[in-house]
């Protein structure tokens, strides 16, 4: 086996008038237009709108690259790339190889007698997306409708392409190509792997001794009938990151008459003494090295070689009824999984971007939350081979859509083929991974079958394109190749074939619940519902001031002002975050003030719905909120900035996400202390609240005995507020429980709420002060103390004139500083950069507190 990579400096032509510009590869059009200069930044104020044409061309992608002769002398030669985006063909030395009209399949083909010793030329020609849409939509017998959103690139729906691309209610319309993730030639005198795939169950029988079976299946492209020897090869987990893997474990090896074409293969093997695959928060994430060989019985030196990482888990969706309607609940080992995460879009706009490092540093917030499960969005990408291979790392379940959104979409037959080969090699591709633990359908389509007036009109018609696509082709594949892994038709749904109204019901399967930020709802709207698995629900926030300043010269910052509302794409977002504001608080004093009220706000939100979805357990066992991340910079529902710094909601996450967690829940004029514990040890000790007055004065004191069992939730204390001896608008309550378990672990938490909307509360100068030092490791911390009570503390930093901000995040923020305490946070800069200095950081520090954001 021996390949030449061919990523690396190639040439992008634009068809329509012959022009060259050097493009990177993996990469795309549009960024290679950004690094030539002959385009402005997409991102910056309202350069979008400029760039429309850029999907309305054609365009080639070329290079040359020499072919060393002992390349160029075996038997077969493929071109394989993962992704090419999305309607293009390919040229070798001027002769077509082939062609593909999906960038979520990969291409591969044999160029044997295209290539040449030496110098080779490749062209890959992209068609325009946009066209190609509208001539598929003019040749439909009847119309499929989609969504449509400010900035739209129309028909998306009939091409294969990541649907968020045509734009969205958070991001924009930039349809740009390319070819993503790699592209190389593979040459081979022997069969070629094209996937292994890797189950693992535990192993029977008396000789068991609490082991594993490891079946590995195969799929090979033969050139020619014959004996072709496989081996597989265990290796252990130390080392395994990369290449490196550890010492042999277990192997086994057989010998397979296969035909020409394709073919499969079979081996199993027992595995003893290995680890378990844990989601993150309940055990480690053992992964382990798997190595198979394919070659030909008479020549095994022509082998072909496969490594992927794997991990020894079972896996279970209990999705059972009961006297509520019907559980949603992911068994891992045998343990019931409380699911804590957000849902997961593209980590750009611009492909160029989707980098291991942009991955790694998004994933890492998500576990840094403790978040253990990610929901891949139907309307973005199957993502990376890095993706999933940090998620196995970090212990995060993936819930996979598959990419289909907020649309109806076509039945033809040409149309369900193309989706049959991609959902094949998706699910070939990914089944191996222990992270991946659902294949949901699509994202809201079902729903959708009642959004259109071409649906209303003529319901059957759509309803009969829907079951064929999902149930007879997706869901058939699934069940074909991987039967082991929970199928899961739409979300939200009650489960398969269950197609209930999962936006309000909450009795059975996901629900998406919208009414808050759709409709207007207040907050405590999110305690009328008790989900069983909340998959989507959101409320959206201005971004911090480093992304403004990222899109928005000085001056035009303003949250009502052109650009700031360019970067909006909801049509009414902006209405709902500022009529919000006005009913839970009072209205901020300036444009800073704005934006970070905004993330309080935003925070205090999903704060509500997690606490009190959370304190249900077990009716309710998961909650995936909108969303973890951003494409661009933009008013949103991300917890995270587009460029990776922490909302205050993902701070809030943090805290609310923790395994053991005290929560506050105001509900029906009582206020409760609640104790949720996601471990499998339980807790007992005291809980003491104070009721005190503004100035942090107790004005009422209440201690009870605290016991809280594994694995539940537990009521610890419940006041009537019109029994309290203050008002709401006089008090508010702080919490500590400190905890101790049987094995000697102690845990100590505390937690303060408003009892009424901020706004009706006398909030008192906390007198904050704070000061940045130098801290003994060359880095820089913040320290701070109030000698009132100081809510929603925040550190941000500020454009100082020079134009930019430091790229970075003080490690806590958007909690509260009780009187007499003292906090001392680091700075931590973003990955990449070095630390500022300290009085660079003084240029641009800024400390908000709730009582600061209007006085």
């Amino acid at each position: 086996m021996d390949s030449l990579v061919l990523d690396g400096d190639w040439t992008l032509r634009r068809a329509a008038d012959g022009t060259t510009r050097p493009m990177a590869v993996p990469g795309d059009i549009l960024s290679a237009l950004v690094a030539s200069g002959e385009v402005s930044d997409p991102y910056y104020g309202r350069n979008e709108l400029e760039l429309q044409w850029v999907g309305r061309e054609d365009w080639e992608i070329e290079r040359d690259f020499d072919l060393p002769r002992e390349l160029a002398g075996k038997e077969r030669v493929f071109l394989v790339a993962d992704s090419i985006d999305t309607l293009y063909d390919i040229n070798i030395n001027g002769s077509r190889l082939g062609s593909g009209e999906n960038m979520f399949r990969p291409f591969a083909a044999d160029a044997k007698s295209l290539l040449v010793p030496g110098r080779n030329r490749i062209s890959v020609g992209i068609r325009s997306p946009e066209k190609a849409a509208e001539e598929a939509a003019a040749a439909l017998p009847y119309p499929i409708p989609h969504s449509v959103y400010p900035v739209t690139s129309m028909h998306r729906n009939l091409i294969r392409k990541a649907q968020c691309m045509s734009g969205w209610d958070w991001g924009p319309c930039l349809m740009t190509g390319g070819i993503y993730d790699g592209i190389s030639l593979l040459a081979l005198d022997g069969p070629r792997i094209e996937y292994v795939g890797a189950r693992t169950c535990r192993a029977s029988g008396p000789d068991s001794k609490g082991g594993w079976k490891l079946e590995v299946s195969v799929d090979l492209d033969c050139d020619r009938p014959g004996a072709v020897d496989i081996a597989i090869e265990l290796r252990s987990h130390a080392g395994v990151q990369g290449t490196a893997y550890g010492p042999v474990i277990a192997a086994t090896e057989g010998r397979f008459e296969l035909s020409a074409g394709s073919s499969k293969a079979a081996l199993e093997l027992e595995a003893r003494g290995v680890d378990e695959w844990w989601p993150a928060g309940y055990g480690e994430q053992r992964l382990y090295g798997l190595v198979v060989r394919a070659a030909p019985a008479a020549s095994p030196q022509a082998f072909h070689e496969a490594r992927k990482r794997i991990g020894f888990r079972e896996l279970e969706l209990r999705a059972e009824r009961d006297e509520v309607g019907r559980s949603m609940t992911f068994r891992v080992n045998g343990r019931d999984i409380f699911c804590k995460g957000a849902d997961w879009i593209p980590a750009d706009a611009l492909p160029s971007r989707w980098t291991r490092e942009r991955y790694d540093e998004l994933l890492s917030s998500a576990a840094g939350a403790n978040m253990n499960c990610i929901r891949a969005w139907g309307g973005g990408r199957y993502e990376s081979e890095a993706f999933y291979e940090l998620c196995d790392e970090k212990g995060l379940l993936v819930w996979q859509d598959f990419m289909f959104a907020c649309a109806l979409y076509p039945s033809s037959p040409a149309f369900l083929a193309e989706v049959e080969a991609e959902v094949r090699h998706q699910v070939k591709r990914l089944r191996s991974h222990p992270s991946v633990a659902l294949w949901c359908g699509n994202n809201e389509n079902l729903g959708a079958l009642g959004w259109y007036p071409e649906s209303k009109a003529s319901p059957m018609r759509y309803i009969v394109d829907y079951d064929r696509l999902y149930e007879g082709t997706v869901g058939r594949v699934v069940a074909e190749l991987d039967p082991d892994r929970p199928w899961w038709p739409t979300s939200p749904c009650g489960g398969p074939q269950d197609f209930a109204d999962n936006w309000h019901g909450d009795g059975r399967g996901d629900m998406h619940f919208w009414s808050v930020w759709h409709e207007g709802k207040s907050f405590s709207e999110y305690l009328s519902v008790k989900p069983r698995f909340c998959s989507e629900f959101g409320f959206q926030s201005f971004p911090s001031p480093g992304a403004v300043a990222s899109f928005a010269p000085r001056g035009d910052r303003n949250v009502t002002g052109p650009l700031m509302e360019h970067h909006q794409r909801h049509p009414r977002g902006n209405s709902i975050i500022l009529e919000t504001m006005a009913r839970y608080f009072r209205m901020p004093c300036g444009q800073a003030e704005t934006l970070y009220l905004s993330q309080v706000q935003q925070a205090m939100a999903i704060r509500t719905a997690v606490d009190y979805w959370r304190s249900l357990r077990p009716r309710c066992m998961g909650i995936l909120y909108w969303q973890l991340n951003d494409v661009w910079p933009v008013s949103s529902w991300s917890s995270l900035d587009y460029d990776g710094g922490w909302k205050l909601l993902h701070y809030e996450a943090r805290r609310f996400y923790r395994p053991l967690r005290l929560a506050l829940i105001s509900k029906d004029g009582e206020v409760a202390a609640v104790a949720v514990n996601d471990g499998a040890q339980a807790w007992a000790g005291r809980l003491e609240l104070s009721l005190r007055l503004m100035d942090g004065s107790p004005a009422a004191e209440y201690r009870v005995d605290a016991s809280v069992p594994a694995e539940s939730s537990a009521e610890l204390w419940r006041a009537r507020l019109d029994a309290l001896p203050k008002p709401p608008a006089e008090s508010f309550l702080d919490a500590r429980l400190e905890l101790s378990s049987a094995s000697g672990q102690a845990e100590a938490l505390r937690e303060q709420t408003f009892l009424t909307e901020p706004k009706r509360c006398a909030l008192q100068d906390p007198e904050l002060e704070a000061e940045l030092v130098a801290a003994p490791d060359g880095g820089v911390e913040l320290e701070l103390r109030a000698r009132k009570p100081a809510f929603y503390v925040a550190p941000l930093l500020l454009d100082d004139g020079e134009g930019s901000v430091p790229r970075g995040r003080f490690e806590d923020s958007g909690f509260h500083l009780m009187p007499g305490e003292e906090r001392r946070i680091a700075f931590m800069p973003a990955r990449g950069q070095t630390q500022p200095s300290l009085e660079r950081l003084k240029s641009t520090l800024k400390i908000f507190h709730l009582q600061g954001s209007y006085e």
